[in-house]
């Protein structure tokens, strides 16, 4: 079967892949324009990402960071929303191919799809050390980190105990320091007191980052002091540690000429992102130039060259017409571009001259913990409690819809004056969640203990 969305007496149509930021943005700023928009997902949600390790760690529930994109788009008469997989692209007949053999036509198109998790040559990796740029990926990451504490208060083999005990975060950039300091404030912090047979206060955190120092894109000082942030909050900081292997649950990792293991039953991803599946389609499909990650590399208005109607936004573009290096992978980026991407079709549709795009850089903000944060604006740098107030304002302004607002900002008051988290939930069979993990042994429960957890 086969759909057309265009003819000749429609209104130029714009198609965007991905709800991402920069999708997203894109079809909110065209949705007052003379054209035809339709966006397609493979969900029906955009999601916050810079909250999403908030999720993996009981900070926040999946709905408090997503907001339903047909929601979002109500109010655009000009839009509609498709929830599918773009899996081609037929450039030659203008046309976008999903899944089931529907065919949607465009006369301008918009890939937005972002990037995913980059292990380096070492895809076997993903299964022992999970990344995380998904829901699932943070619904899976939190149930391993609590259930790691809940198989620990019941075993009583003392080094599957430590093992279960140990967290290991790869990744020293912003995602891998929050994840850090956020898991030593649920170990020191908020489940002190509520386990009979272990003491989550001695819970080890260990961060591991390949360059000499942690936020590498940061000021040296804050990058230093973002150090001592997470050092006070009781993690273990190893720089300059490259990970050479990661199996049976022992991380290893070199140190110069030395070569060091650290034994953990719950070991998270936070090193390297590559492009989406979208980057190798374009690749193969108009032959677009493609980075060493599979970045699509884009002209100043974000177009392909050798397609002019395709462009190419956020994460998986390569941007290198501003500085001495591409533009980064980051929220910031994303609108900017999606707003301007929009701006840019507007004007070629009503043939007046599209501006050029000048990406404006206020800054970078990462947290490390109740009132640590670092706050670099280049011309001013910020760290502890102003850096930390910013970061939260900063966060809640730029959540989509005012419900999701109101109920972070809610739920961040109740942690921050009762130091609970309240979405530390375990889904699926807890057995089977702890046995997903390749060689986990639940050491000192009878039959019958074993018997009764799995029928919870």
């Amino acid at each position: 079967m086969s759909t057309s969305t265009h003819n000749e007496s429609t209104p130029h149509h714009v198609v965007i892949i991905g709800g991402g930021f920069g999708g997203l943005y894109a079809a909110q700023k065209l949705g007052k324009s003379p054209v035809k928009v339709t966006l397609i997902d493979k969900r029906n949600f955009h999601l916050f990402q810079p909250l999403l390790y908030q999720v993996a760690t009981g900070s926040l529930s999946p709905s408090d960071i997503a907001s339903p994109l047909r929601a979002v788009l109500a109010e655009n008469q000009n839009t509609s929303v498709v929830m599918g997989e773009v899996i081609d692209i037929d450039a030659q007949a203008q046309a976008v191919k999903l899944k089931n053999n529907l065919e949607i036509k465009y006369d301008s198109l918009i890939v937005a799809t972002g990037v995913s998790h980059h292990y380096f040559g070492n895809d076997q990796w993903s299964e022992q050390a999970p990344g995380l740029k998904t829901i699932e990926d943070a619904i899976n990451m939190r149930r391993r980190i609590l259930s790691a504490f809940e198989a620990a208060e019941k075993t009583h083999d003392r080094q599957f105990k430590e093992a279960l005990m140990s967290f290991v975060v790869i990744g020293g950039g912003p995602t891998g320091v929050e994840l850090a300091g956020t898991l030593a404030e649920l170990a020191h912090r908020t489940l002190s007191g509520e386990f009979t047979n272990i003491d989550t206060k001695k819970a080890r955190i260990i961060l591991i980052e390949g360059t000499d120092r942690v936020l590498p894109p940061y000021h040296a000082d804050l990058s230093e002091a973002a150090k001592q942030s997470l050092i006070k909050l009781g993690v273990e900081v190893r720089t300059s540690a490259m990970v050479t292997n990661i199996e049976d649950h022992v991380v290893t990792f070199k140190c110069g000429d030395q070569v060091e293991q650290i034994q953990a039953q719950t070991i998270l991803w936070a090193a390297g992102v590559k492009a989406s599946a979208m980057g190798k389609v374009l690749g193969d499909r108009i032959g677009a130039e493609l980075d060493r990650v599979g970045r699509v590399v884009v002209q100043p208005d974000m177009s392909i060259a050798t397609h002019p109607n395709i462009y190419v936004i956020g994460d998986l573009a390569n941007y290198a017409h501003q500085g001495d290096r591409p533009l980064p992978g980051n929220a910031a980026v994303a609108m900017q571009q999606g707003e301007y991407i929009a701006h840019h079709i507007e004007a070629k549709v009503k043939q007046t001259e599209p501006a050029k795009f000048k990406y404006q850089d206020f800054g970078s903000l990462a947290v490390i913990g109740r009132h640590e944060a670092v706050a670099d604006f280049k011309f001013l740098r910020l760290k502890g409690w102003l850096a930390w107030f910013i970061w939260t304002f900063v966060h809640i302004y730029y959540l989509i819809e005012f419900d999701n607002k109101l109920i972070v900002m809610i739920q961040w008051g109740w942690n921050y004056f009762t130091h609970r988290r309240g979405a530390r939930i375990i889904t699926g069979k807890y057995l089977q969640v702890l046995e997903e993990m390749e060689g986990i042994r639940i050491g000192g429960l009878s039959v019958e203990t074993r018997e009764a957890v799995e029928v919870a």
